[in-house]
């Protein structure tokens, strides 16, 4: 039987930017991915760049240009299966959006679950991966996502094995000197007040996946998303910059019935048959 990898992902493009090595590496092996998005992203950008409120930004128009953006994306990554829940973008933790009709951050968690949790029966995935409780960096639909998916795991058999994506505190500490590293001028951008702490301590990361082969189709797949001026930061890194920087993916391991030992380089690690 094919391995399956489920990522649940709260935009379209965080298949790319959080599990998008994993993802592509995976398919390349072979094996069933799927990508679950919550949210219909209409806080993003719209043409020229236009913020959400905006005169130009149009949410259906962008809910539109993102929906054919994460197809394409997906379909470079070999991504087998995409599910959306179609949920309102939430944008950033204290937005009017965080409140409005049908917005991800305001559905119950029970809601919200119970359509995951179908998906995970029907497709059976070995693997879960999604975000921290924190969400990554305090984004209210990737926390939103993190709630949703560990309650669907939990209502619908948990899987074999759950992870967190996150990042290591030291590399977001060494990012200027990578920047450097690469030619990049790079000033340290300051420190938001009240914001939330980026980065889990390096102690706590389980799994660090080698997706040095991956990264070429991985920078393919966020210029997929070219609406979004987040994804332009790392394309004019190019791909051979790119490829230095996002080498290495790194989880957490928060639920395993395999008994791999730690640390791992696999996610499907006690998974595999001899």
């Amino acid at each position: 039987m094919t391995l399956t990898l489920m990522a649940v992902h709260a935009h379209p493009d965080d298949e790319v930017t959080s599990t998008g090595g994993a993802l592509a590496r995976y398919a390349a092996e072979g094996l069933t991915t799927i990508v679950v998005t919550c949210t219909d992203g209409r806080c993003g950008d719209g043409p020229g760049g236009v913020k959400p409120g905006e005169p130009g930004h149009d949410p259906d128009a962008v809910v539109a240009t993102r929906r054919r953006e994460l197809e394409a994306s997906c379909a470079v990554l070999g991504v087998t299966h995409l599910e959306t829940l179609g949920y309102h973008d939430s944008g950033m933790m204290g937005w009017p959006a965080n409140e409005a009709p049908g917005a991800f951050w305001t559905t119950p968690v029970p809601e919200a679950a119970e359509r995951l949790a179908e998906l995970i029966r029907r497709h059976r995935p070995d693997v879960v991966v999604t975000y921290d409780e924190n969400g990554g960096y305090g984004h209210p639909d990737h926390i939103q996502a993190h709630r949703v998916t560990m309650a669907a795991v939990a209502l619908a058999g948990t899987p074999a094995k759950v992870y967190w994506s996150a990042v290591p505190e030291s590399w977001i500490r060494d990012f200027g000197d990578r920047m450097r590293e690469l030619g990049i001028t790079w000033d340290e951008p300051e420190e938001v007040p009240d914001s939330a702490p980026a980065g889990v301590p390096d102690d706590q990361i389980t799994t660090r996946l080698d997706i040095s082969a991956s990264t070429g189709r991985q920078y393919d797949a966020l210029a997929e998303h070219a609406s979004q001026g987040d994804s332009a930061f790392f394309l004019n890194l190019g791909k051979e910059g790119f490829a230095k920087l996002m080498g290495t993916e790194t989880y957490v391991r928060v639920h395993d019935s395999t008994g791999a030992p730690l640390p791992e380089d696999d996610l499907f690690a006690g998974l595999r048959t001899p």
